[in-house]
């Protein structure tokens, strides 16, 4: 029986390697859904490869101009996700969620009741959404696997063992394209240069937020929230090669690392195939990595973001949408030359000590709502502050 999968943003990078994984064991795949936002070009071909009868085209203009070139009348073509008891009967196997932002919290929580197991490459949704998002797993007993290099290694070294022993978890950092540049001339760095990822390839957005290194704040949150631990057992190291991916302590006296070449493919093929068999082809052990790891503490003057893990809460609250927001709204303007490298720092170190913003550190999130209102209010400060 074909394993039957759903791809939530199918053409973004993570979707896209999802479709190349399963498309070399294509028989044993169906896949129910794809969607995009506004891809339209790379959606009709995935779903031409597999046959494909369900789409979403989140942009208005794209939705209709699919429809309109469309030839094939057995594939239905929705705008969002309302129907989706329409589309998906019965439980399917396994969701990859990878639409970027916040926009992936909503299409995120419906899916969840939808399927056996879902993988979320979504920083956003379980940053701002994880207390919806783990009540909706429980309710719909459904298998969560993160994909997050990161957490997908936390996941693997722990598995089923209980969180009450783990010790410490590090998580790696690679320090992105400044690692090495002096202090002072960081600060005027140009988007372009700070597109410059010496390891990865990756969307702009995450690019910036790797030279920032607000990519391991997050992962910070993100590990907080997923695993149930306090901020003090989670510490970040630099580690330049990017081949360890993380190290968990365990109060036993027994530490373990996990390390693989920089492919997102490798956690993406682990989370579709965890429960089987299934072998990937890879690189051999690089000795010469494992001999040099030259693991270092983070340097707060170069990476001043990081002073934001001193100020979020050990609780789910409403505060971390603050930070998300005004972070993706301020990286927004950078990469437009709005506001210099310099000024997305002092600014987002600025905007969230606001009276009006710390005093989300109390509220919880209550629904989806009330965290997209948020959102857009953040948003809406800063544009007011910034233009």
């Amino acid at each position: 029986m074909k394993k039957k999968i759903v791809i939530l943003g199918s053409t973004g990078s993570i979707g896209k390697s999802t479709i190349d994984i399963i498309k070399k064991d294509k028989s044993k795949f169906e896949i129910i859904l794809l969607t995009t936002n506004k891809n339209i070009k790379e959606l009709h071909k995935q779903a031409k490869i597999f046959n494909v009868k369900n789409l979403i085209i989140s942009d208005l203009d794209k939705y209709y101009l699919y429809k309109k070139k469309n030839r094939n009348k057995k594939i239905r073509i929705f705008n969002n996700f309302q129907k989706l008891d329409q589309i998906i009967k019965k439980k399917v196997d396994y969701t990859m969620s990878s639409i970027s932002g916040l926009d992936g919290l909503e299409p995120t929580l419906k899916l969840i009741k939808k399927t056996k197991t879902i993988a979320i490459a979504n920083k956003e949704s379980i940053i701002c959404g994880w207390d919806l998002i783990q009540k909706k797993l429980k309710k719909h007993k459904t298998s969560f696997i993160p994909v997050d290099s990161e957490h997908f290694s936390i996941w693997s070294l722990i598995k089923k063992q209980n969180y009450s022993l783990i010790d410490k978890i590090y998580i790696t950092a690679s320090g992105g394209p400044f690692l090495k540049w002096p202090v002072k001339k960081i600060m005027s760095a140009t988007p372009s240069k700070a597109l410059k990822h010496p390891n990865w390839s990756m969307g702009k957005k995450i690019s910036i937020d790797s030279a920032t290194m607000m990519n391991k704040v997050f992962e910070v949150i993100e590990t907080q929230k997923i695993f149930n631990l306090p901020k003090s057992k989670i510490k970040i190291l630099i580690h330049d090669k990017s081949y360890i991916h993380a190290i968990v302590k365990f109060k036993n006296g027994i530490i373990k690392l996990l390390a693989h070449e920089t492919n997102m493919k490798i956690p993406i093929f682990n989370s579709i195939y965890h429960n089987t068999n299934k072998s990937i082809k890879s690189k051999n052990l690089d000795i010469k990595k494992l001999n040099n790891l030259n693991l270092k503490n983070v340097d707060t003057k170069r990476f001043s973001l990081t002073k934001i893990l001193k100020i979020i809460p050990n609780k789910n609250t409403l505060f971390e949408t603050v930070i998300i927001s005004a972070n993706d709204e301020l990286v927004n303007l950078f990469l437009k030359n709005k506001i210099s490298y310099s000024e997305l720092h002092k600014k987002l170190l600025s905007i969230i000590n606001f009276k009006v913003f710390k005093a989300y550190k109390n509220k919880k999130p209550l629904n989806i709502g009330q965290i997209s209102r948020l959102n857009n209010s953040v948003r809406l400060k800063i544009r007011e502050l910034c233009i």
